[in-house]
């Protein structure tokens, strides 16, 4: 290949900037030549399509967001916007593609090889950490630490109102930023989508802890936890245990998503965006690069896409036995 391009889809990571840059850098030091395009799939229609160099990503490493911009695109669920899309990749004489984003992402990438052969890498960027075929993705170990830096927050005030908090945190199919901005927060219970937790199992924790002079809690809310969002079961308990609780509901939402990346998240996204790259080059294609038990992995796009990525049952259990 001598000329690939690489570009972000979907939400937002912090590390996406880092990842960019590894590919680019990892271009240049190929000897490949190395194009950018702008939102996504929206943009690889439009022809929003430059070329990079070392220097279209020198001071990026530190930055939140991404600067290719990001987008959902309809138009490239249509077959006529894929081949707009293959045809803007003529023009610029591009042969293969990174795609820093998710399943979505994939997804796409996927139809567009089938119909266009089109290869491309995929390097995960997610700050919800439900790809599988990778220990952790782009992203998530920062949201994690933002989390947690709320939830700290909210415990002090908690304790001095004797109140009960529940916080929402991102999460619609994964319970991965609350379950560990919930350990490390101390939490007294965590929800999440995959383990259907029942509000009276709620409600008996919290009169545990009540029987023991325990005058706040905080429960950390996946939003999308099967008995609704944090205000939803906020309201659902207020019903079982009366009006005199002093409750308050914060939701944390797109704050999660953006800030400057941790030093995790920075290494992770420049392993993985060179991973990708070198990946590209040396053949590989409807692949995911990750990092699983700390080695370079290549996932079929297929698996990523359909294979479920379960939470450890030691982090549910271990958020029972520290809630006591």
């Amino acid at each position: 290949m001598k000329r690939i391009a690489v570009f972000t889809s979907g939400g937002d990571a912090p590390g996406m900037n880092a990842c960019i840059r590894a590919v680019v850098r990892g271009a240049v030091y190929h000897g490949v030549e190395i194009f950018g395009i702008r939102r996504g799939y929206s943009g690889m229609i439009n022809g929003d399509i430059f070329q990079m160099t070392s220097h279209s990503v020198s001071n990026i490493v530190q930055r939140g967001g991404t600067i290719l911009k990001s987008a959902r695109s309809r138009e490239f669920m249509t077959s006529e916007g894929r081949k707009r899309a293959y045809d803007q990749l003529m023009n610029h004489g591009i042969e293969g593609l990174v795609a820093i984003g998710g399943n979505g992402t994939f997804t796409g990438a996927l139809k567009f090889f089938e119909e266009f052969q089109i290869p491309t890498v995929g390097a995960p960027g997610t700050i919800d950490n439900d790809l599988y075929g990778t220990d952790n993705t782009i992203g998530y170990d920062t949201a994690v630490n933002t989390a947690l830096e709320a939830i700290d927050k909210i415990r002090d005030t908690a304790d001095s109102h004797d109140r009960i908090f529940f916080i929402e945190v991102m999460g619609r199919d994964s319970g991965y930023i609350a379950i560990q901005s919930g350990i490390a927060g101390g939490a007294e219970m965590v929800m999440v989508p995959e383990v259907l937790t029942p509000i009276s199992e709620v409600v008996e924790t919290l009169k545990q802890g009540w029987s023991r002079s325990k005058s706040s809690s905080i429960i950390v809310v996946a939003e999308g936890d099967e008995e609704g969002n944090a205000a939803e079961v906020a309201e659902k308990i207020r019903s079982q245990v009366g009006v005199d609780v002093d409750m308050r509901v914060t939701t944390l939402g797109h704050i999660q998503r953006g800030g400057i990346p941790t030093a995790y998240d920075r290494i992770l996204a420049s392993r993985l965006g060179l991973g990708a790259l070198e990946g590209l080059l040396n053949g590989e294609k409807n692949v995911m690069a990750g990092i699983v038990n700390n080695e370079l992995v290549y996932t079929p796009f297929v698996d990523t896409i359909k294979l479920p990525k379960p939470i450890s049952e030691d982090l549910l259990r271990m958020v029972k036995i520290l809630s006591v």
